[in-house]
């Protein structure tokens, strides 16, 4: 077999002679692999080693699991600003946890694997197929980006590399959001704010950095970037007008994390505004997820904004018979003895007019706390019926008049009906003769 430059080229040897001295090497490792499969006992032994491999694998599976929970797990939650986010399933840093503990586990399995192929030799080629596909598809440098070109492998450890960075800012984000700005007395909104911000800051830089020291020119993806805006026009333009609109939020603060809102059915206090959507936490404390776009193009009320301090009404009907004075004196006293109504300004009772059942009056009081406007208006309902109660002051249910008409007598039926009672007689004395 002769071997020339060229194949020395493909095969990545310096000369001609190291190219052949190679495959020679690589010929004699597969005629004493040969070899040492048609020896006697030679299953036996590979099936003795592909337990020992499994054994082993099996083993390090769960030694893996030890570490990561009982090691690496405890040494990091040492540090206070790491253990809320390792313990927590759905933030980044507890997914990179995880993510590592089964990346490790794959690589345990795969290794095992692969060397369990190559035992047998009805295996081998197969594993032999499937490294090849591997080791072509992976290291092979076909994809070009500007002038150079890169692996697949490159692409996807980049790819690893930008969600680690995301995963770091957002943990950073939220060691600066709960060690450092909670302790400066800003309020939620504010902190929230700089959290967003200073996220997304970290993520637009660092992906410059690691761009650049990835060798990839920014101008060389300026091609891409361009067809991605198109398919982001037409395809994502929701996920886009959302993230448009979660920046608007932040900048503009219709709405601020804390605030008590009603949207729609909903009514509840915002405890989270993300770049795609908000979350609301009812007073059932139940998580309701709403898209930015929709509070930006549906009317909603904020009870907190600006101010806190907001007024509800209660109507309240009384009987005819009672004296609007006493009743008026009454609702007063009820809120008064609230301790979360306000003093200032001071409660009111207006007399709304004359209902069908009822005398028609409204008590107005001011709160501060308007998550807690359920609450209050039960306490106060209580407290009318009580008072009202105490002044012998009816709340009447509403009554309607029946009236009968009377008609003359005897009754007037048509012919069609005097005929049918005459059989319907007929019939009846029949039966009765026989």
């Amino acid at each position: 077999m002769t071997v020339t430059q060229a194949d020395a080229d493909v095969g990545g040897a310096q000369t001609p002679v190291a190219q052949a001295e190679q495959w020679l090497d690589t010929l004699n490792q597969a005629l004493q692999q040969a070899q040492a499969d048609r020896q006697t006992g030679f299953l036996t032994k590979a099936l003795i080693r592909m337990v020992i491999i499994l054994a082993a694998a099996l083993a390090l599976h769960g030694l893996a699991g030890w570490f990561w929970y009982g090691w690496l797990k405890p040494l990091l939650s040492r540090f206070s600003f790491w253990r809320s986010d390792i313990d927590d399933h759905g933030t980044g840093l507890g997914f990179l946890f995880r993510l590592t503990l089964w990346l490790t586990r794959a690589i345990v399995w795969f290794w095992a694997l692969a060397y369990v192929a190559n035992l047998f030799p009805f295996s081998r080629r197969f594993s032999y197929l499937v490294s090849r596909s591997l080791r072509d598809g992976l290291f092979a440098r076909n994809l070009l980006l500007g002038d150079r070109p890169y692996s697949l492998l490159d692409i996807l450890i980049l790819v690893a590399v930008v969600l680690g960075l995301v995963i770091a800012a957002n943990t950073v984000t939220n060691m600066i959001k709960s060690r450092f700005l909670g302790i400066t007395g800003i309020s939620l909104a504010a902190q929230e704010a700089i959290a967003v911000l200073t996220k997304y800051t970290l993520i637009l830089l660092g992906t410059v950095v690691i761009l650049q020291l990835w060798g990839i020119d920014l101008s060389s993806i300026a091609l891409i970037a361009s067809g991605l805006g198109i398919g982001i026009g037409f395809g994502l333009q929701s996920l886009v007008k959302d993230f448009v609109s979660g920046l608007v939020m932040v900048f503009e603060r219709p709405i601020q994390v804390g605030d008590f809102v009603d949207f729609g059915e909903v009514k509840g206090t915002v405890t989270r505004i993300g770049s795609r959507s908000t979350e609301i936490r009812t007073l059932d404390h139940i998580a309701i997820i709403v898209p930015n776009s929709r509070f930006l193009d549906n009317e909603i009320i904020n009870w907190s904004h600006g101010n806190p301090v907001s007024r509800i009404r209660l109507p309240v009907g009384v009987a005819y018979h009672s004296d609007p004075d006493q009743v008026k004196l009454a609702l007063l006293n009820a809120a008064q003895n609230n301790q979360e109504i306000l003093a200032t300004p001071a409660p009111q009772v207006f007399f709304l007019g004359f209902g069908d059942n009822a005398l028609q009056f409204e008590l107005l009081v001011w709160i501060a706390q308007p998550n807690r406007q359920l609450v209050i208006k039960s306490d106060l309902y209580f407290a009318l019926t009580h008072s009202l109660r105490q002044q012998d002051i009816e709340v009447p249910f509403p009554q309607r008049d029946l009236h009968i008409r009377s008609g003359a007598l005897p009754l007037n039926f048509s012919p069609e009906a005097q005929e049918w009672l005459r059989q319907l007689g007929q019939i009846t004395d029949n039966n009765r003769t026989h």
